[in-house]
C-alpha cells in the first residue's frame, strides 16, 4: 500500500451557515490523503497504474465551488467523487480547512477531517 498526499489546496469559496459568507466568501485550505496499491506503478512508470493527483486536485477544486452550509458536505462530497471516480483507491481522508472564520474571536482557522475506506 502506498500513499499520495496532495496538500495546501488553497481556493475561495463560498461556505456557511451565515448569509454574508454567501456573499462575501473566504479562504480555504484542502488537504487530501489518499492511499492505494502503488507497486505496478512503482514498476511499470506509467500514469494509468497510479492516482492522478490532477484528477484528486480537479475534484477538489469542483466541489469547493458548490456551496455548502457546513464544511462536513463538502469533505463528504469530495470522498464520494474520489471513490466513484478512482477505483483503485482504498482508503481517503480530507481535511477542509476555513482560514479567519467569522466567529468571533482571533481563529486561524476551523478543521474538519472526515475518511473514508473502500
Amino acid at each position: 500500500m502506498g500513499i499520495i498526499k496532495v496538500n495546501n489546496i488553497k481556493l475561495y469559496a463560498y461556505h456557511g451557515c451565515l448569509d454574508e459568507e454567501a456573499k462575501i466568501g473566504s479562504w480555504y485550505r484542502v488537504d487530501v490523503e489518499v492511499k492505494a496499491n502503488l507497486q505496478k506503478s512503482a514498476k511499470t512508470d506509467q500514469l494509468s497504474d497510479t492516482v492522478d493527483y490532477v484528477h484528486l486536485n480537479h475534484i477538489v477544486k469542483e466541489e469547493m465551488q458548490i456551496r455548502s452550509k457546513l464544511l462536513e458536505e463538502v469533505a463528504q462530497r469530495i470522498l464520494d467523487r474520489f471513490f466513484k471516480e478512482i477505483k483503485m483507491l482504498r482508503k481517503a481522508s480530507v481535511a477542509v480547512s476555513k482560514i479567519n472564520p467569522p466567529i468571533g474571536g482571533n481563529v486561524e482557522e476551523v478543521v474538519i477531517v472526515l475518511s473514508k475506506k473502500r
